[in-house]
């Protein structure tokens, strides 16, 4: 079973192996019980945000963990894969940009994924 940073930073890697735009890992352990880590992707479509969660899903699942919960926006603008640890939420650009979870959560420490991800 892997801590859960190492599955954030999992889903990360999934993220960026299906081209999904600026990935980024939240520690927020210390701030709340919500989850550990929040992971955030910007997606360019409906299509590619729904390629992206199931990247998500199948990458987890191949380590042993299933989402707890998904939800997501009826317009494909928004998903949300519950792991219970971590919480993965892939936006489009607009969705990302008025829900602002970085600027919510400024106080989380953003890990650096350099060589994590392939992308810059």
């Amino acid at each position: 079973m892997l801590k859960p940073k190492e599955l954030a930073l999992l889903a990360a890697k999934a993220l960026d192996a299906k081209k999904g735009r600026d990935v980024k890992v939240l520690e927020i352990e210390q701030l709340t019980t919500l989850a550990n880590y929040f992971v955030i992707c910007t997606g360019g479509s409906n299509t590619q945000i729904n390629a992206l969660c199931d990247e998500v899903e199948k990458e987890l699942t191949a380590v042993g963990e299933e989402p707890l919960h998904r939800e997501g926006h009826r317009g494909g603008t928004w998903v949300l894969l519950d792991y219970g640890c971590i919480a993965v939420h892939v936006f489009n650009a607009e969705a990302r940009e008025f829900y602002s979870l970085e600027h919510l959560w400024a106080d989380g420490k953003e890990l650096d994924l350099t060589g994590v991800l392939t992308q810059g």
